[in-house]
């Protein structure tokens, strides 16, 4: 098969029967604490070895106000069709402008570089008036630039998003004799320097929602030379590590990879002009030199990793109409008390089955011991919600309200609830017992704090037949396993793309699990050999592929479809629903920010942050 990135809509929803998926998995994350990031878990660790990192490690003296942060995972690059990892992304977001952005990461998208928009009456065709903005250097933002840079997202060599805008989203193109995109042939028109014109193959519900995302950033025509005929005005490592050239409220200012990164306000912004002079992002992958880097308030601004973390410290003055609750944490280490809030995110952590190798039988055996709630509340100290369904339940057709009411009528294995003796029975029901277990082998990313769940586990599993051995390793090559088809049993997680029930249900599209195919979007390998409900979760998700439309019959369709995925993954185990992470992030006295929104810390832009020192 040929590699998904490059794969035309029609081509590949023709070979899957699901909307389309990229060779690097876009929300995938291992887990975390405070600031997220796709490569580090940000749990456990111990408190024996002190690492400091100075500011000074750096190299780099920065003028003017500094508002200090803490990176737990590696920047890769600075180019917006780049990064997939999340560690980039914070800092691209505040480099890069988009059409639509998520207002302090609230899952609500408002304008951005669009000043306004029309949207045809079949939902088709989408016409931007821009704002009257200018990127860095000084040059004006052209409708043009969008042409470019949403061709660089769909053709240049150094996309990694390319399925967004042409599966996605589907923008209308062309495509070459194997039925795969042919370079130049968006459809995308600027008839002047303001007016952007979008047309799409077909309606897609979260359009607005997709342009919020950085890989659709507006970039100065022709900066490298990736696509078409463009020379480049520089050379493309230039551009994605050394001089990103954006519309952000905040212009680069450094990275060395592996120690820190750092921007710098913009004064000519077209928006509101950021009120400090620079952020910085201190890099610190141990998990207790960060706690050490924030203790010793190196940083205005930080998580806690669960090992450091006490709930009894937490007091909670409010919640808002978001559900975010606020309030204070304290003491800490240092004596001082912090500022606090707490937001359910639009995320789930899970335990995936490859279930070539795992049979259902031994899936349903970890449905009926595990107690998400018991997890929850004394693995992660409270630090989410116990989930028992895949979609995060804000988004969960109906509502949280709707979630819970299915879960308690329906869901199958018990709620808040251990039973061994139901995984015993079925285990031997299928012919296992004292002399004849499973073996079963758990992996999951380097985390003390995820270890600790899958003792629990491995011990209550032990008297169903089912003998577990538990593997850590790191983020690269857990995924790199699943992909190959390694994997039996392993922990990942999801973050949210666009906040709708789809960005992560396509995970349990049966064809998209495929690890023998290129880019299997999840590694569970749902086949009908192997799932009684593989047809019901096929056939539901491509009820969803044909009604994409933003309308009130086509969003009924796709809610009932939406249910019945999660119902056949109940019944045959695909993926076994943990928890929904409630970020956590703490903050001294010194700094005033908003509080971000569900779709995490990484979409909020800074431009509004003060510091009063």
């Amino acid at each position: 098969m040929p590699d998904t990135n490059k794969l035309s809509r029609r081509r590949f929803l023709k070979a899957t029967g699901g909307a389309a998926t990229a060779a690097a998995l876009a929300g995938c994350t291992g887990g975390g604490d405070g600031e997220e990031t796709t490569t580090d878990d940000g749990t456990g660790g111990d408190d024996t070895t002190e690492q400091q990192t100075t500011a000074e490690d750096s190299g780099q003296e920065l003028s003017g106000s500094v508002f200090n942060r803490i990176l737990s995972g590696t920047i890769t690059t600075m180019d917006p069709v780049s990064a997939t990892d999340t560690s980039s992304g914070i800092v691209i977001q505040q480099v890069f402008d988009c059409l639509m952005s998520y207002p302090d990461g609230l899952p609500t998208v408002e304008n951005e570089l669009a000043a306004d928009y029309t949207v045809s009456d079949d939902f088709t065709t989408y016409t931007f008036q821009l704002e009257d903005a200018t990127y860095h250097d000084g040059s004006k933002v052209k409708a043009s630039d969008f042409a470019y840079a949403w061709e660089r997202l769909a053709s240049s060599e150094n996309s990694r998003r390319a399925y967004f805008i042409l599966d996605s989203i589907g923008v209308k193109h062309e495509t070459d004799s194997e039925d795969s995109y042919k370079p130049g042939t968006l459809s995308i028109e600027a008839p002047s320097e303001t007016e952007l014109v979008v047309t799409l193959d077909e309606p897609f519900h979260s359009t607005l929602e997709m342009l919020a995302y950085t890989s659709f950033a507006a970039v100065p025509e022709g900066i490298v030379g990736d696509v078409g005929d463009y020379d480049g005005e520089m050379e493309y490592t230039e551009f994605a590590s050394k001089n990103p050239i954006g519309s952000g409220p905040f212009e680069f200012n450094f990275w060395e990879k592996g120690t820190a990164a750092a921007v710098t306000k913009y004064d000519d912004y077209y928006g509101e002009v950021a009120k400090v002079d620079n952020v910085r992002w201190q890099v610190i992958e141990d998990d207790t030199a960060r706690y050490n880097y924030a203790m010793n308030e190196n940083a205005d601004y930080f998580g806690l990793p669960t090992a450091q973390y006490d709930p009894g410290k937490v007091q909670v003055e409010s919640t808002d109409e978001f559900g975010r609750e606020i309030g204070t944490y304290g003491p800490l280490r240092n004596g001082k008390t912090a500022n606090y809030v707490g937001v359910p995110t639009l995320s789930i952590f899970y335990v995936g089955f490859n279930m070539n190798k795992v049979p259902k039988p031994v899936r349903q055996a970890f449905a009926y011991v595990l107690n998400q709630d018991q997890m929850v509340e004394e693995v992660f100290k409270g630090r989410g919600s116990p989930a028992y369904v895949f979609t995060p339940p804000t988004i969960y057709p109906g509502g949280a309200q709707a979630a819970n009411d299915k879960i308690e009528s329906d869901y199958p294995y018990g709620v808040a609830e251990t039973n061994i003796q139901k995984a015993k029975e079925v285990m031997e029901e299928a012919g296992y017992g004292p002399d004849n277990k499973f073996e079963v082998q758990w992996t999951q990313y380097n985390s003390d704090t995820w270890e600790e769940m899958a003792k629990i586990l491995r011990d209550q599993l032990a008297s169903a037949h089912v003998n577990m051995k538990i593997q850590k390793a790191d983020f690269s090559t857990l995924l790199e396993r699943g992909r190959n088809g390694q994997l039996e049993a392993y922990t990942l997680g999801w973050i949210a793309d666009w906040p709708a029930p789809d960005n992560f249900l396509q995970l349990l599209n049966p064809p998209q699990t495929d690890t023998s195919k290129q880019g299997p979007i999840s590694y569970v390998n749902w086949t009908a050999d192997n799932g009684d409900a593989y047809q019901k979760a096929t056939d539901a998700y491509q009820e969803v592929v044909n009604n994409p439309a933003p309308t009130d019959d086509a969003q009924q369709t796709r809610n009932d479809a939406y249910v019945a995925i999660e119902e056949a993954n109940w019944e045959d185990v695909a993926m076994l629903n943990i928890y929904n992470r409630k970020d956590e992030t703490f903050w001294y006295d010194s700094v005033d920010i908003e509080p971000f929104g569900g779709m995490g810390p990484s979409r909020q832009k800074l431009n509004k942050v003060q510091l009063n020192r």
